[in-house]
């Protein structure tokens, strides 16, 4: 049985990473899908080529920290499809650094699309999913949510805010129909991941200092679409990802020198490119 035929999904920041990765395949699964992303024209290229290809696909510009926006996107899919069945809020940024080169705004910005962004898409699918008495939304945060990554404070914050938000509703929500999932992915070989705005340091850099493979975005959209079709209320993956939630559990002491260990070799990077300058 295919759990998305013909089911109506609105994913936010589609148009590239694994938001693209979640449309293609949530198309190819015979979902009617609207991208919705910040960039209007790359959404609608990946619209106007799966719908050649014979899939149901349309674009819409959003910039999810905009609450109105959000909210006309979802009444506007609803009064085009008559119902809204699947809400990926996916959208995201990363800013990391050292906390004594972050700055106000880069907090604010990364609070307002990160945490405010899912909190505004959240809250509009989940009104008219009680109206309509179902639905599922499908928020992604990341390891960094259930993690104290040190250099990522603000993307920790916000990670964390968002697996928080979920699992408070996906309990508010079973009644009523409504089912709530949080993704807490590891690395995944994306825009976000090589090209974010990291403080102090090259990010190549420190890409390739990175122990661990990134996962494909395509892998990672089946592993998130297997998750929210089994209804798992946190959806971690790969295995790195896992594995570490896993020490931060049962082994804080460990967990403590990876991240001192971690926070050691970032400094080393910034320290060295600032001599550079």
């Amino acid at each position: 049985m295919n759990p998305f035929l013909s089911r109506i999904a609105i994913v936010t920041g589609g148009a590239s990473g694994i938001g693209r990765a979640l449309v293609e395949e949530l198309v190819r699964r015979q979902a009617v899908v609207l991208v919705a992303d910040i960039n209007l024209a790359a959404a609608q290229d990946l619209a106007r080529r799966l719908t050649a290809a014979g899939g149901n696909a349309s674009a819409v510009g959003l910039d999810v920290s905009d609450r109105l926006a959000v909210e006309r996107v979802v009444q506007e899919a609803v009064s085009t499809h008559g119902r809204l069945d699947f809400m990926f809020n996916n959208a995201g940024i990363q800013i990391g650094g050292d906390e004594r080169d972050m700055t106000a705004d880069r907090w604010q910005r990364i609070t307002d699309v990160n945490y405010w962004g899912v909190v505004h898409g959240t809250r509009a699918a989940y009104a008219v999913m009680v109206r309509q008495g179902g639905g599922q939304i499908v928020n992604t945060a990341s390891m960094a949510g259930l993690l104290p990554i040190p250099t990522q404070a603000a993307y920790c914050a916000t990670k964390w805010g968002v697996v928080g938000l979920s699992r408070a509703l996906r309990t508010e929500g079973t009644d009523l129909g409504i089912k709530i999932n949080v993704v807490c992915p590891g690395a995944i070989d994306t825009p976000i991941l090589r090209e974010s705005e990291i403080i102090g340091v090259d990010n190549e850099e420190l890409f390739r200092s990175i122990s661990v493979r990134p996962l494909a975005p395509d892998r990672a959209a089946l592993a998130i679409l297997k998750g929210v079709a089994k209804n798992r209320g946190v959806i971690v993956f790969p295995f790195h990802a896992r594995l570490l939630v896993w020490i931060e559990r049962y082994l804080p002491w460990l967990s403590a020198l990876i991240w001192r260990k971690a926070v050691h070799g970032f400094r080393e990077l910034r320290d060295s490119r600032a001599k550079t300058e």
